[in-house]
């Protein structure tokens, strides 16, 4: 993939100017400004313009193709504009990867690659010498003594018993469900289940505004990267082990298949599968300069209640002059293929690392079923941070700073 270099020595990405081209021709064709189409899109006006400059690339396709069905594209754009951006998003991975810690190279099981690896059993033909035989000076590896005897069917009966047990364990047990999979609606025995008449997204690595968040990370100071934008925020929380600090924002992106069959959305759930004391750990802040944010339909969740609730909150619409409140709106939502819905949720706690996820109820054409939202078939996880160390960055210094050294409190 070709690179270039801008006037300020910054390489930009082939693959991400193309989908930024894209973009434009999309924003250009439909007319409106940067503030009244992100604000269809739940995304500030300078977020949009970024995607258009390229340069940022969302994580999510969601949200471009959103954009292309607000602005009239048909079905064989939106697949090439699904493409462009899996090549740009490719590329933003790439440049937003840190450099690996080294990993001592694995030991090679066979010093000769060259040689064919000997099977189980002797060799077939015994006027075929093992080369390494033939050399006495070469170290007898152990898979080339196959007269002991017993020791090769115990081993192939014990992983036979271990994959019976496995298999018997899977049977048993009860399968995870993941974004990709997500569980499907109750049917009738001997029936096929049909596919979910929507499509669904998440975005679990959101900061407030665009810009505030706390990670917690078991690291020194010094071991600690800067803060990254947002958009990269998860192969940093990744590459860190990071875990949201105090407080976890979710966003669902649920989308119909059919423009005129609606999916009605009735309510959200919250479970907590775990809870435990707050992680020990260092809290960083990645507070970097706030812009413009919509936070439509906003759900507050506090994890430290025994039952946990998805409540309505207002939202808010920064990216103009003026910030604008959005009233909150209860379930029940209606979604087809041209009017997706976005559901936000803020799960907070102080005295918890808590560990939960989250079921969507919805009903269409008579069918009913629930689908389990998680984090890539894990709970979501959030812990407290009172009383923890807390840093922010000094990007002058290019060094991580206690509140006290910052001036910042809370």
């Amino acid at each position: 993939m070709g690179r270039r270099v801008e006037g300020d020595g910054m390489p930009k990405d082939a693959a991400v100017e193309e989908f930024a081209g894209l973009v434009r021709a999309l924003k250009a064709r439909d007319g409106r400004s940067y503030e009244a189409l992100g604000r269809r899109l739940s995304v500030s006006a300078s977020t949009l313009h970024r995607y258009c400059s390229g340069a940022t690339v969302p994580e999510e396709f969601a949200v471009v193709d959103r954009l292309a069905l607000l602005c009239g594209a048909d079905e064989k754009e939106r697949r090439a504009l699904e493409a462009a951006w899996t090549e740009a998003d490719r590329a933003r991975r790439r440049a937003a990867s840190p450099a690996p810690m080294p990993v001592p190279a694995a030991p090679e099981s066979n010093p000769e690659p060259s040689a064919p690896e000997p099977g189980p059993g002797p060799a077939p033909d015994g006027s075929a010498p093992d080369p390494s035989a033939a050399d006495p000076s070469a170290p007898e590896a152990p898979r080339a003594r196959p007269r002991r005897g017993a020791p090769a069917p115990l081993l192939v009966a014990a992983a036979v018993a271990l994959v019976v047990l496995a298999l018997a364990a899977a049977l048993l047990g009860h399968p995870t469900r993941t974004a990709s999979a997500p569980a499907p609606a109750s049917t009738a025995p001997g029936r096929t289940a049909a596919p979910l008449p929507f499509t669904w997204s998440i975005g679990s690595q959101l900061w407030e505004g665009g810009c505030g968040h706390t990670y917690l990370v078991n690291r020194a100071p010094r071991a600690v990267a800067p803060p990254p934008v947002a958009a990269d925020s998860g192969a940093w929380a990744g590459t860190h082990g990071a875990v949201h600090g105090g407080e976890a924002l979710v966003r669902i992106t649920v989308q119909g298949r059919s423009p005129s069959d609606a999916v009605v959305l009735h309510a959200l759930h919250v479970r907590v599968v775990d809870r435990a004391a707050p992680l020990p750990w260092n809290a960083y802040r990645m507070d970097n300069g706030c812009g413009g944010a919509v936070t439509p339909r906003h759900f507050t969740v506090d994890l430290d209640r025994p039952r946990p609730l998805a409540r309505p909150v207002d939202g808010l619409d920064a990216s103009g002059a003026e910030v604008r409140k959005i009233p909150a709106v209860s379930f029940p939502y209606k979604v087809t293929s041209s009017d997706p819905e976005e559901l936000l949720v803020s799960a907070r706690t102080a005295g918890c690392d808590c560990r939960w996820y989250l079921e969507l109820e919805w009903s269409a054409g008579g069918r009913t079923g629930t689908v389990r939202i998680t984090d890539g078939g894990k709970p979501f996880r959030t812990s407290g941070t009172r009383g923890r160390p807390a840093y922010v960055h000094d990007s002058a210094e290019g060094r991580w700073i206690t509140d006290s050294d910052s001036g910042q409190t809370g």
